[in-house]
């Protein structure tokens, strides 16, 4: 095999990995399963924030 063969086909490998893996996230929905686990951590934190509510 040439070297620009074995270059192109880690590309494809690298590619193919890549697809797979969000295709996995977008299929199971793990990235909104992910934002409801972080949610209670966030609203925590928010929720400390002084905020100015004079009109």
């Amino acid at each position: 095999m040439s070297k620009l063969t074995k270059i192109l086909f880690r590309l494809f490998l690298v590619a193919l990995g890549f697809f797979v893996v969000t295709f996995t996230v977008y299929f199971f929905n793990l990235d909104m399963k992910l934002t409801a686990a972080i949610e209670p951590f966030l609203l925590k934190h928010y929720d400390k924030i002084e905020r100015n509510t004079h009109l």
